[in-house]
C-alpha cells in the first residue's frame, strides 16, 4: 500500500514540475493584459502633441489649463477570465505538488513506524493493524485519491482558459485546439463513466 502512494506521488510530482513550469510560461505572456501599457500610453501622448503642432490656433494657455490625460486603463474581460483561470490552475497544481510531497512523507513514516526491525514479527503485526486501521479511520486512502483529481481540475481549467485565449488572437488556431479539447473532453466522460456501466471496466478516472 505505501509502495503504491510513494509510486503515485512520484508521478504526481514529475507531472506537476512539468506542467508548473508550461503554465508559467503562459501566464508570463498573459499577465501582461492585465497591465497598462507604456508604449499605449506613450502613443497617446505624441498624438497629442503631433495635434498641437498641426494646429496653430490653439494657445499655449488653454494647453497648460487643460492638460491631456490618457484615458484609464481597464483590462479586458477576456484577460481577466484567462488569467483567472490559468493562476487558479497553477495554484491547484503546485498545492497537488505539496500534497504530494506529504504523502511521500507520511508514507516513509508509516513505513518506519510499522516495521521496526526490534520488535518480533507478532509484536510487528500488531503495529502494522493499529496504524493501518489509523489510516483508515482518517481517511488517508481518500486523500491519495484526492491527488489525481486536483491534477484534472487543474488540467480543465487550463484548457479551458487556452480556449477563450486562442478565441481572441486566431479563429483557426482556436479551432483546431477547441476541435482536440472537445475529442479529449469527450473520451474522458466516457472513461469516467464506464466503470458505472460496466463494472469489469479497466478504465477509472477520479
Amino acid at each position: 500500500m505505501t509502495n503504491r502512494w510513494q509510486k503515485d506521488a512520484d508521478g504526481i510530482l514529475i507531472f506537476t514540475g512539468l506542467f508548473s513550469a508550461a503554465l508559467a510560461a503562459f501566464l508570463t505572456v498573459s499577465v501582461q493584459d492585465l497591465k497598462p501599457n507604456p508604449q499605449d500610453t506613450s502613443a497617446f501622448y505624441l498624438a497629442n502633441i503631433y495635434q498641437l503642432l498641426a494646429d496653430p490656433n490653439v494657445s499655449r494657455t488653454s494647453i497648460l489649463a487643460t492638460p491631456a490625460q490618457p484615458p484609464p486603463f481597464s483590462p479586458p474581460n477576456s484577460a481577466v477570465l484567462v488569467n483567472s483561470l490559468w493562476f487558479l490552475s497553477l495554484v491547484i497544481s503546485l498545492t497537488s505538488a505539496l500534497l504530494a510531497t506529504m504523502l511521500q512523507q507520511w508514507a516513509r513514516r508509516y513505513l518506519t513506524i510499522t516495521q521496526p526491525p526490534r520488535y518480533s514479527p507478532h509484536k510487528r503485526a500488531s503495529i502494522r493493524a493499529f496504524f493501518a486501521n489509523g489510516a483508515e479511520k482518517f481517511h488517508l486512502p481518500w486523500s491519495v485519491e484526492v491527488l489525481p483529481a486536483l491534477l484534472h481540475l487543474s488540467l480543465f481549467l487550463f484548457f479551458s482558459g487556452l480556449v477563450i485565449y486562442l478565441f481572441n488572437i486566431n479563429y483557426t488556431v482556436f479551432s483546431a485546439v477547441v476541435w482536440w479539447v472537445g475529442l479529449a473532453g469527450g473520451v474522458y466522460g466516457c472513461i469516467t463513466l464506464m466503470p458505472i456501466f460496466w463494472h469489469d471496466s479497466p478504465y477509472y478516472s477520479p
